[in-house]
């Protein structure tokens, strides 16, 4: 049994030969440099990483306690309450967050040890309602760029490159296939209103950018994609959130018009991991649409 498990379960990059016969090509790009994860060599990838489990990608979390939140000093800190006592924690997302981090709200946290750190925990998913919402800023691009690399998204691919610049912006991927080649930029979603989720929830200057920037990588030739991962489970439909950001939304429907793919995915999600799930149906305006890519 404990093989078995052993055989089916690999902590990226160190691939087992199972996992290499699925992408034979995988582990020789990341030993020359053609894709990465990052920060595989720091000490988070200790409490964060992406595992393979029966064809699915997740990003895992080791060391998980449940808190009670009690307060957000500010935007990188949350006060919670574990095992009886009060402690400080790093929130590993910047955003506002105002509808999740309520005080008496259930929180997950990994443990983090380390001797250069002022707090112990990361704080990384929230519990509102039934629902559980993943909020680490960091788990999509990881999640997605394990993803794509085993085979989803773009087939035949030969090259994925993480934070490549084009232009003024700086994309998450860079990919390559035969002689097609494109750029995706990676959000996390965690806004989510009656089964419907938006992005974004504060003014995103730099978001708009990267739309603008897509649709003038489309004109160039390039394939040109922005996918959305929705870190939470059955949502109904995906939309920006024209209300808080409405220059957002706007831009989101030029790129659309140019011809980037506007993609999001739903997650399942548990205390200690988030992996991708299915195709969440896009509403730019009023009609929902839906692309899925495998």
């Amino acid at each position: 049994q404990l093989v078995l498990i052993a055989a089916r379960v690999h902590p990226f990059p160190f691939r087992t030969r199972q996992l290499s016969s699925l992408a034979p090509t995988i582990l020789a790009w990341r030993r020359a440099g053609k894709i990465g994860s990052a920060n595989i060599k720091s000490g988070q990838s200790k409490r964060l990483s992406a595992l393979f489990y029966d064809g699915v990608v997740m990003v895992h979390y080791n060391q998980i306690q449940q808190a009670v939140f009690l307060s957000r000093p500010n935007r990188f800190l949350a006060e919670v309450a574990l095992n009886g006592e009060t402690v400080m924690a790093h929130v590993k997302n910047t955003g506002r967050c105002r509808e999740l981090l309520i005080p008496g709200t259930t929180v997950y946290l990994t443990r983090v040890d380390s001797a250069m750190r002022k707090t112990q925990h990361d704080l990384v998913a929230v519990q509102k309602g039934m629902r559980l919402i993943n909020i680490d800023a960091q788990a999509p691009n990881q999640v997605f760029g394990e993803w794509i690399a085993v085979g989803h998204f773009v087939p035949g691919l030969t090259l994925l490159r993480p934070e490549t610049t084009w232009g003024n912006s700086r994309f998450d991927f860079y990919w390559e296939a035969g002689d097609r080649r494109g750029f995706v930029e990676v959000k996390g979603v965690t806004l989510e209103e009656e089964g419907h989720v938006l992005f974004p929830d504060a003014p995103t200057e730099r978001g708009v950018k990267h739309l603008r920037e897509l649709a003038a990588c489309q004109r160039e030739g390039y394939e040109a994609s922005i996918f959305f991962v929705v870190q939470m489970e059955d949502v109904q439909d995906f939309a920006p959130n024209d209300r808080t950001h409405p220059a957002f939304g706007d831009a989101l429907r030029e790129a659309a018009g140019a011809g980037v793919h506007i993609l999001a995915y739903d997650c399942t999600v548990s205390p200690g991991s988030l992996s991708l799930r299915r195709p969440v149906p896009v509403k730019l305006e009023g009609k929902a649409s839906c692309t899925a890519r495998k």
